[in-house]
């Protein structure tokens, strides 16, 4: 899926994907690299009560997406 800019549906989509798993929404919008970093550093802050920051990141990264066609 490719985003067309900040607020077009495909990144409500991913912003909405990332709210229940940090990182899912960069891997809809296909950026893998982000998605799985950003699911790693969440999974491993969790265990010390700061993953809230990375999820958070997550889905506002996702979001403010933009393509560079």
């Amino acid at each position: 899926m490719s985003a067309a800019g900040q607020g077009s549906a495909g990144n409500v989509i991913a912003a909405v994907c990332s709210l229940f798993i940090p990182g899912l929404g960069q891997l809809v919008q296909g950026r893998l690299l982000k998605a799985v970093v950003m699911f790693v550093l969440a999974g491993i802050l969790w265990i010390f009560w700061m993953g809230w920051i990375i999820h958070l990141w997550s889905i506002i990264d996702a979001a403010m997406f933009k393509a560079n066609n």
